[in-house]
C-alpha cells in the first residue's frame, strides 16, 4: 500500500491478531537498517571465524547465526541477494532483546514444557526423514545428541519468551473510530490506494451421504491410533501426519478451548467431560471423526490436541448429491425460489445457511473479496458470472469435508476504486491498527534498548541502524 510505504514503517513479524512463535521459515526483513553496506551475496566468498558479533542482555548472536537465518530463507524461497547481513543481525537483535525483557518481566516458560515441544518436534523430524538421531545431530553440526539437544532446547525457549513478550506488548493496543478517521484524513490524496475489484458471492453446498460402512473404518483408524499413542507412539505426531484440521494439524492438534470457544458443540462437550492425561473415543462432528487429547487443565482453559479423519464418500453418493443440487439450481433459475432462500432451506454448509449462503472473508470478516486475492478454484467458478447469475453445480475438493457439490452467485460487484472511508472502514481499520502496534513496538523497543546491555562488536558496528543498539 501506498501510504503505507510513505509513513515509514517498519516490516515487522506481526499479524492482527497476536504472533506466534518465531519459526525457521518466517524471514522479517526490517527497517532497522537505514543501510545495508553489504548484502549476504558479498559475504559468501569470504573465510571469516566464527565469534559472538552482538549480546543483548543474557543472549549473544553468533556470526553463523547470521548465515544460519540467511540459509533457512533461502531455503523458504526468499531473494536473499536483498537481505544485508546488517539487516538480518537487526532481526536478531529484535527477537533477543524481546526475549531478554520477558525473562525480566518473569514471563514463566517451564523447562519441562519446552523439553515437551522438543521431544515432539524431534519425533516428528525423525518420522518425517525416516532418519536417526545421529543423523539429525550431522545435520545441525553438532558433535553430540546431548549438544544438539542443548542447542533446540535454547531456541525454542527464546522462541517462546520472543512470542510471549511481543503478544504483551500489543495485546492491549485497541483503536477508537476517532482515531481510524485521523489516520485516513491523514493520508494525502495523491496517495490513498487503489482498492481493487471486489465481489460479494453466495453459495449453496450439499454433502455427500457418508455409509457406515465408511464410518466404522474410519472409527477403527482412530481406535488404533489411540492404541499406538498407548504403547508409546506421540500424538503430536499421529495428529501432524494424519490429521485432516487444516488450523491444527501443523502444530500437532494442539487447541487452547474454553466453554466460550467457537466450537462445535459435540466437539466441546468430549473435550469438557475428560481429565488431564485421557484420550476420548472417536466421536463424530460435521467436520468427520475425532479423537482428543488432554493435556492441561487450567481452571476454564482446557489445553488439548486432537485428530480428524473426514471419511470418503463413494460414487453412488457423489452421483446422489449431483442429482439433488441440480434439482435445487433449476427451481432458483425457474423462479420458484430465490436463491436466499435455498440457500437457508437446503444448504448442509451451517455457517453460511443462515444468512442465504453469503460467504464472509475470513481476513476482513465482512462480505468483500478482492478478486485478485481469490483462489484459483473460486476465482474460476465466479470470474464469469454476471451479478444475480448462479453457476453450474460443480464438484470441489474441501480441505475436511472432502468432496462437496456447490452453487455459486455474485450478488454484488464493487469496480475498483480509490480507498473511501465510508465503503472501505474496516480495511482502513485494519490499517490503522496495524500501524498503532507498529509504533507501539518501536516504542517499547526504544525505552527497554536504553535498559539493556547491548553490544555490537567489530565491522557491525558500521550498520546504520534505526533502532539506537549502539547508543550513540
Amino acid at each position: 500500500m501506498k501510504f503505507l510505504s510513505s509513513r515509514n514503517l517498519a516490516v515487522v513479524l506481526l499479524t492482527l491478531g497476536s504472533l506466534g512463535l518465531a519459526k525457521a521459515q518466517d524471514v522479517v526483513v526490517t527497517d532497522t537498517v537505514k543501510k545495508a553496506p553489504e548484502t549476504s551475496k558479498n559475504f559468501k566468498g569470504r573465510m571469516k571465524v566464527d565469534g559472538i558479533i552482538a549480546t543483548v542482555g543474557d543472549y549473544i548472536i553468533l556470526d553463523s547465526d547470521i548465515d544460519k537465518n540467511l540459509l533457512e530463507a533461502e531455503a523458504s524461497g526468499n531473494d536473499i541477494s536483498k537481505i544485508s547481513r546488517c539487516q538480518m543481525l537487526g532481526k536478531l537483535l529484535e527477537e533477543r532483546l524481546y526475549a531478554h525483557q520477558a525473562k525480566q518481566d518473569s514471563v514463566i516458560v517451564s523447562d519441562a514444557e519446552i523439553n515437551g515441544m522438543m521431544e515432539e518436534k524431534i519425533d516428528i523430524m525423525l518420522e518425517q526423514s525416516r532418519g536417526s538421531m545421529d543423523d539429525l545431530v550431522k545435520f545441525y553440526k553438532k558433535n553430540s545428541e546431548e549438544e544438539f539437544r542443548r542447542y533446540f532446547f535454547d531456541i525454542l525457549k527464546m522462541n517462546k519468551l520472543t512470542s510471549a513478550m511481543t503478544n504483551s506488548i500489543i495485546e492491549k493496543v485497541e483503536i477508537t473510530p476517532e482515531e481510524v478517521r485521523n489516520f485516513f484524513v491523514n493520508i494525502p490524496k495523491e496517495e490513498l490506494p487503489i482498492v481493487s475489484d471486489e465481489v460479494e458471492i453466495s453459495q449453496i453446498v450439499i454433502y455427500p451421504k457418508i455409509t457406515q460402512v465408511e464410518k466404522q473404518k474410519i472409527i477403527d483408524k482412530l481406535n488404533e491410533f489411540k492404541s499406538d499413542i498407548a504403547a508409546g507412539s506421540s500424538f503430536y505426531s499421529k495428529a501432524v501426519l494424519y490429521s485432516q484440521d487444516p488450523g491444527s494439524k501443523s502444530n500437532g492438534g494442539y487447541m487452547k478451548v474454553n466453554r466460550k470457544s467457537p466450537l462445535v458443540k459435540e466437539f466441546k462437550e468430549v473435550a469438557f467431560s475428560l481429565d488431564e492425561g485421557q484420550i476420548s473415543e472417536p466421536f463424530e462432528t460435521e467436520y468427520g471423526f475425532h479423537i482428543i487429547y488432554i493435556e492441561k487443565i487450567k481452571g476454564q482453559d482446557v489445553e488439548l490436541r486432537h485428530i480428524l479423519i473426514a471419511p470418503k464418500v463413494s460414487e453412488e453418493s457423489l452421483k446422489e448429491a449431483k442429482d439433488e443440487i441440480t434439482l435445487i439450481r433449476k427451481k432458483i433459475v425457474d423462479g420458484e425460489i430465490s436463491f436466499a432462500d435455498a440457500a437457508r432451506s437446503s444448504s448442509d454448509e451451517k455457517e453460511t445457511r443462515a444468512n442465504g449462503g453469503t460467504l464472509l472473508n475470513p481476513k476482513s470478516l465482512d462480505s468483500k473479496f478482492d478478486m485478485t486475492k481469490l483462489d484459483a478454484v473460486l476465482y474460476g467458478q465466479v470470474s464469469n458470472l454476471k451479478t444475480g447469475e448462479v453457476s453450474l453445480p460443480f464438484l470441489e475438493e474441501d480441505r475436511v469435508k472432502g468432496k462437496i457439490y456447490k452453487l455459486m452467485m455474485v450478488t454484488n460487484r464493487i469496480p475498483s476504486h480509490p480507498v473511501d472511508y465510508s465503503q472501505d472502514y474496516l480495511k482502513i481499520k485494519e490499517f490503522a491498527l496495524s500501524d498503532k502496534r507498529i509504533k507501539e513496538i518501536a516504542k517499547w523497543s526504544k525505552e527497554k534498548i536504553k535498559d539493556t546491555y547491548v553490544k555490537i562488536n567489530g565491522e557491525y558496528r558500521d550498520c546504520d541502524f534505526v533502532n539506537n543498539w549502539l547508543k550513540k
